[in-house]
């Protein structure tokens, strides 16, 4: 999908100044860490801006803070219009993720697990 001057640059911005917890996530789906899969951050998808997207996969990873609470709405609406995109999102919070990365890690895992068997069939 086409995106917009604004997006990229919202999105390079963003990527200048990642959260803690953003960073941390970084760190370890980096590289292909994880299962040889790439990820980018902040990535412009579908008009919005995704903490974490994995184009092979059609997946995008949002890592919330406090202020997601308050939007709620947004979010959903925004999750739809992923979905309408045929990305799978999934949510968690900062919290959630730095007591226990392996909350993240084990999704991503199961994920693909997931999407490989649909496309071996």
């Amino acid at each position: 999908m086409f995106q917009s001057g604004v997006r990229t640059r919202q999105a390079r911005k963003l990527r200048q100044g990642m959260t803690g917890a953003e960073a941390h996530l970084w760190a370890l789906v980096r590289n292909r860490q994880i299962d040889g899969l790439k990820f980018r951050r902040q990535m412009p998808v579908a008009g919005a801006v995704a903490d974490f997207a994995c184009p092979e996969l059609k997946l995008v990873i949002e890592l919330d803070g406090g202020v997601h609470r308050l939007r709620e709405q947004a979010d959903a609406e925004r999750d739809a219009r992923l979905a309408g995109a045929g990305f799978t999102v999934l949510r968690f919070g900062n919290e959630t993720f730095l007591r226990n990365p392996n909350v993240v890690l084990e999704a991503i895992h199961r994920h693909a697990a997931v999407m490989r068997t649909q496309s071996s069939r």
